[in-house]
């Protein structure tokens, strides 16, 4: 059976096909760009509204869309995201920002503030450090600094820190000598003061190795006032950077060493 060849299309045809398809694309494009030129003028598409959701427990939705406006620049088409995030987070007590266009003149914003668990620094400082074990900034007249405990030491260091104390604490609080102060110095030393006022060395080593010297500490501190007429609210000081026990000045009292063994 024979089959019929295809048509030859002359080359003049093809020619004015190729054409009529790139001026269709041609219309096509400038119909895009024009119809682009006009939704980025049109004043439909100008920001005209901020919603504000998630913490907002130290700053008002409100007191946040007047700080954060006069940064942000062009419509909803063209406003940078990701600086309009970074205004927000600039805000004090802003850890995080979320940011979505909400067609067709708006942003959306979800906002995580830092949830503050201990003071920072020196006394005096503006610092604090969040359930992250992040540092940052704020007013601390907002909070109530009474029942923070202070923390310091390098602040790359801060999450290390705020770690050591997480386990420390439960410890001192057995014995009902809260941690007051947590200190990493520059040579790697910590140093806790409690609430009564005492200051106990506990060297240098890993959270692990710090832990296992408090325990030692906190299960024989009473036995060792004890014998001295004492209770562990009398301790002024302790040293637990001894391998086999621990030094202690108790009120009233001498410095004496504290058998780590003698747990009984």
């Amino acid at each position: 059976m024979r089959t019929r060849a295809a048509p030859v299309v002359p080359m003049d045809v093809r020619l004015m096909n190729a054409t009529a398809m790139l001026l269709f694309a041609a219309v096509a494009l400038m119909a895009v760009a024009a119809l682009g030129t006009w939704a980025l003028r049109h004043p439909l598409f100008s920001l005209g509204h901020i919603t504000v959701a998630g913490d907002v427990a130290h700053s008002s939705a409100s007191t946040l869309r007047a700080n954060v406006a006069p940064r942000l620049a062009g419509n909803f088409f063209t406003v940078d995201l990701a600086q309009v995030r970074q205004a927000f987070v600039d805000v004090p007590w802003v850890r995080q920002a979320v940011v979505r266009r909400a067609f067709p003149n708006g942003l959306r914003v979800v906002l995580e503030e830092h949830q503050p668990v201990a003071l920072w620094g020196a006394d005096g400082d503006a610092t604090l450090v969040n359930s992250h074990g992040e540092v940052f900034e704020a007013n601390v007249g907002e909070i109530d600094v009474e029942a923070l405990p202070r923390l310091s030491g390098p602040a790359s260091q801060s999450a290390a820190v705020l770690a050591t104390y997480r386990v420390l604490a439960p410890l001192f609080q057995g014995i009902e000598l809260p941690i007051e102060q947590l200190t990493l110095t520059g040579r790697g030393s910590w140093q806790v003061v409690l609430d009564s006022g005492a200051k106990v060395e506990l060297g240098r080593g890993s959270t692990e190795e710090v832990q296992a010297r408090a325990q030692r500490f906190v299960l024989t501190i009473t036995q060792a006032a004890g014998r001295y007429g004492r209770r562990p609210e009398a301790l002024v000081a302790a040293d637990l950077r001894h391998a086999d026990g621990y030094a202690i000045r108790l009120r009233g009292v001498s410095t004496v060493g504290a058998d780590a063994q003698q747990k009984k």
